[in-house]
């Protein structure tokens, strides 16, 4: 009887066991986040289901047929891959920074650029006069005992002072250290010089030149002029070296070299010419350098530029630093040095050279879009020049300060830096030894210069082709001749080589401008990010958003079921409450028996609730067995 008055009706029985559910539904919502995916193929489903992205719904969709899945599955992760592939390349093209070119055509009155003419001869200054003297005179007596040569010099006073005597000995005493000799060539370096089978024309002819450890070294030549004019060179710029004024050599002689100078059917003057000293090249002289007054085009064609008549006779000059006749002229920008043996070209004697010119810009993008600097304050070379920034000055301002910093003095061709002097073997005997040697690392770029200097983001340049024709022709050569005699007091000893005509003009009113835009913006860059999202998933911005939201809500899913799972491990470890020593036995007697309860509460929960049928008594055995007990 008492135990059927404890027995519980099995609608409340029913009641109990929803309410049961109910509450643990409730603690697990109340756990969780309100509304939020418990898995990730619960978080996949709805993705695939509601995305826009095509092709996504078909993993769904599919999912009864494993081989349409399987199928479907691959070709959804492949796109993906080759979308992702698609997108590097444009990233690296992107951050490869290429340009566009763009070619405009411009057209405008055009500034006349600067024209430098130069004699092409060195001329003997008084300055130096004697020195360059006796140099011939030991040239003479080498070639003559070299190659049986007899050179004819000028008649002049060799009568000396004893000052000048002096001076003559210590040249003496140099050349003689570095000495014109020739070497046989390397394979007939073991055959005796008096042998039969070795003529002149096997030797090389070359001088030595030495530090001051006795290292030496033969500069040597295949061509016996060159090795001469090199030689007579080193020893000529070390007499121009010696002279402590430059001014000295400032012996301009205008009107004995131009004769006529006309620009735009104007007379020149004074104002419009500058004039400089070139070791070789004599006497320059640069029209229209002057920024404050500069020459402009209105027209083109020959009656609107630059006409000059230039004498070319050699008349007290150097032969044996210049072989050749007639007058060097280039065009370059203003506020840029006239580096004559790079851009200048030779203007032939009895000869009338038209020159036409196109003038051509251009302008590059610095930054990441190319190696160029804006006014080469940040090229790590001092400019030596008194001019702007251009790549040919930064490279021979590399080479002077490198040869003021390894040889003790600079090169007489290169501006002077501050403190330093030009190299003379009286005071640097081993110069020419360093020089050479350094000049040979200079070329094969071993001192850098040619990666340090850039190229400048904006350069002007002029094309030229030139036409030529004989001038003054046969029939009017008599009365031109004549009145230059009257006029330019010019004394005739050889007509057909003593002038020259030049024209310098602007062949057309039209100038190109070069210039480089990016070819692959930000903008450019998206665009064709788009392009490839919509040709692989057909899908568009927002369908982006949605892959977003995919990877926001698998990272959050993970931290959250990782929460949980940290959670659940803390409720399955003991409390470990802090025990004295003689409850230890009792609780380790103990802790078998009270394990098995909490291990039953657990799978209690997770197992499936039984059906009500199941709650029905299975016969009178059972209340018998219960009463029995």
């Amino acid at each position: 009887g008492s135990v059927k008055a404890g027995k519980m009706p099995e609608g409340e029985k029913m009641t109990q066991c929803k309410q049961e559910e109910e509450q643990q539904q409730k603690e697990e919502e109340q756990e969780g986040l309100i509304e939020f995916y418990s898995s990730y193929q619960e978080l996949f489903q709805f993705f695939c289901s509601n995305t826009t992205i095509h092709g996504a719904i078909r993993l769904v969709c599919s999912k009864k047929n494993k081989m349409k899945t399987a199928f479907w599955s691959v070709l959804f992760f492949l796109t993906f891959g080759l979308m992702y592939w698609q997108f590097g390349i444009l990233y690296r093209e992107y951050f490869s920074y290429p340009v566009n070119l763009n070619l405009n055509l411009n057209s405008d009155r055009l500034t006349f650029p600067a024209v430098t003419l130069c004699t092409l001869n060195p001329y003997r200054y008084s300055a130096i006069r004697k020195q360059l003297d006796k140099l011939d005179q030991i040239t003479h007596q080498t070639l003559l005992d070299l190659y049986d040569y007899n050179m004819s010099l000028p008649q002049r006073d060799w009568s000396t002072s004893s000052t000048q005597r002096r001076s003559s000995r210590s040249l003496l005493h140099h050349v003689q250290r570095h000495p014109l000799r020739r070497q046989k060539r390397e394979n007939l370096v073991n055959l005796p010089e008096n042998s039969p089978s070795v003529d002149k024309n096997d030797w090389k002819i070359g001088f030595v030149l030495c530090n001051g450890d006795n290292d030496c070294f033969h500069q040597a030549y295949s061509s016996g002029v060159d090795a001469v004019r090199e030689w007579y060179s080193f020893h000529y710029i070390n007499i121009l070296a010696q002279v402590p004024d430059a001014k000295a050599l400032d012996e301009s002689d205008f009107e004995n070299f131009i004769y006529a100078c006309r620009f735009n059917e104007a007379t020149c003057d004074k104002a419009n010419y500058t004039h400089f000293h070139h070791p070789l090249y004599g006497n320059c002289y640069t029209f229209n350098d002057n920024s404050s007054s500069l020459w402009t085009s209105s027209l083109p064609g020959i009656n609107n530029g630059l006409s000059l008549v230039v004498r070319t006779e050699q008349n007290d000059f150097i032969p044996l630093l210049s072989t050749v006749t007639g007058a060097r002229v280039m065009v370059h920008d203003q506020n840029e040095p006239a580096f004559m043996d790079d851009g200048g070209f030779n203007v032939r004697p009895g000869i009338e050279t038209s020159i036409s010119m196109r003038k051509e810009m251009t302008m590059r993008l610095g930054g990441s879009y190319s190696d160029c600097t804006e006014d080469g304050s940040d090229v790590p070379v001092q400019n030596l020049y008194s001019s702007r920034y251009t790549e040919q000055v930064c490279i021979r301002s590399c080479f002077q300060l490198n040869m003021v910093e390894r040889c003790g003095c600079a090169y007489y061709f290169y501006p002077l830096p501050d403190g330093a002097e030009y190299c003379d073997y009286t005071k640097h005997t081993a110069w020419g030894y360093c020089y050479y040697k350094l000049l040979a690392e200079f070329k094969a770029d071993v001192l850098g210069c040619f990666h340090k200097c850039r190229k400048p983001c904006k350069m002007t340049e002029y094309q030229l082709s030139a036409g030529y024709s004989r001038w003054p022709s046969a029939v009017s050569e008599d009365w031109v001749f004549y009145m230059l005699s009257q006029q330019n007091k010019y004394n005739i000893t050889s007509k057909r080589n003593g002038v020259a005509k030049v024209n310098i003009f602007f062949e057309e009113w039209n100038y190109k401008t070069n210039g480089e835009s990016p070819a692959f913006t930000v903008v450019t860059l998206l665009s064709q990010l788009g392009n490839q999202w919509s040709l692989w998933f057909g899908s568009s911005v927002l369908s982006v958003m949605e892959l977003a939201e995919l990877v926001l809500d698998f990272i959050a899913i993970t931290f959250i079921l990782a929460f949980r799972w940290f959670r659940s491990r803390q409720k399955l470890s003991p409390p470990g409450p802090t025990l004295n020593t003689q409850d230890n036995a009792a609780f380790q007697d103990e802790a078998p028996a009270l394990s098995a309860p909490h291990r039953f509460t657990v799978e209690a929960v997770v197992t499936t609730l039984p059906s009500y049928n199941s709650l029905e008594p299975r016969g009178p055995s059972r209340d018998g067995e219960v009463g029995h007990e």
